[in-house]
C-alpha cells in the first residue's frame, strides 16, 4: 500500500517539482496539493493522507497553524515542515505544533523520499546539529508527570528514530501496546508530537545527540 501525500506550497513551481520527484517513487502516492493551511486543513479532511509536505510561509494560514490544527483534528496524519532557511524561528514554531520532522527546501530526492516514509511509520529523525538547534530554542515541558519503567524504554527507543513496530520487535510487546506507551507518553509529558518527546529524553539525560542512530 502506497504512502499518501498532500503537498502544501503557495508556489506552483515548488508542487510541480515536489511532485515530479516523488512520482518517480512506487511506494509514494500524492494525492492532493494546497496552497495556503485553510487549504491544507481541508484537504487534509478530505483526503486523508498519510504524509502532509508542509510550508511554513503562506498566505491565509501560515504552515504553522496549519499542523497545528492538523496535529489537533487529524493525529493520525504526520506532518513534515518544509522549509527555505533551517535557522528560521518558523521551524521551532512548526515542531511545537507537532511536526515530526524537518527539511530544507533543496533536499535531495531520495532524502526526501526516506524521510517520508519514516514520518508514515512514526519515526522521529533529527540529527545532531537540528537536534542542538531545537534545545537550545524549545522550552522544556511543563508540568510533565513521571513516566513509568516501560514508558521510559519506549520513549528511548523513539529518541533512536525506530517505529512503532520496531520498538515493539525490541521490547518484545505488541504494536498496539507501543502505540498505547506512546499516547501516554505524550500525555504525561504534555507536548504533541513525537519529536518534543525525543527532545525531552535528550534534555533529560534519557539519551545523548551522540547515541543517536540517525545522522
Amino acid at each position: 500500500m502506497s504512502i499518501r501525500l498532500l503537498i502544501v506550497d503557495d508556489h506552483g513551481v515548488v508542487r510541480q517539482g515536489l511532485r515530479m520527484y516523488l512520482a518517480l517513487d512506487p511506494e509514494l502516492e500524492v494525492v492532493g496539493e494546497a496552497t495556503n493551511g485553510a487549504e491544507a486543513l481541508r484537504l487534509a479532511h478530505e483526503l486523508k493522507p498519510d504524509v502532509v509536505l508542509m510550508d511554513l510561509l503562506m498566505p491565509i494560514m501560515d504552515g504553522i497553524a496549519a499542523t497545528g490544527a492538523i496535529r489537533r483534528e487529524l493525529p493520525e496524519v504526520e506532518v513534515i515542515a518544509l522549509t527555505s532557511v533551517l535557522e528560521d524561528s518558523a521551524v521551532y514554531g512548526a515542531m511545537r505544533a507537532g511536526a515530526i520532522g524537518y527539511l530544507l527546501k533543496d533536499t535531495k530526492a531520495d532524502e526526501l523520499c526516506r524521510a517520508i516514509k519514516a514520518a508514515a511509520a512514526g519515526q522521529v529523525q533529527l540529527s545532531p546539529p537540528v537536534a542542538a538547534r531545537l534545545l537550545r530554542e524549545v522550552p522544556p515541558p511543563q508540568h510533565s508527570e513521571p513516566l513509568t519503567e516501560r514508558e521510559t524504554e519506549v520513549l528511548q527507543q523513539l529518541a533512536l528514530g525506530k517505529s512503532n513496530k520496531e520498538i515493539a520487535a525490541t521490547l518484545v510487546i505488541a504494536e498496539k501496546t507501543t502505540r498505547t506507551h506512546v499516547s501516554n507518553i505524550l500525555a504525561k509529558l504534555g507536548v504533541s508530537s513525537r519529536t518534543q518527546a525525543v527532545l525531552h529524553a535528550v534534555r533529560s539525560g534519557l539519551v545523548s545527540l551522540d547515541s543517536e542512530e540517525q545522522t
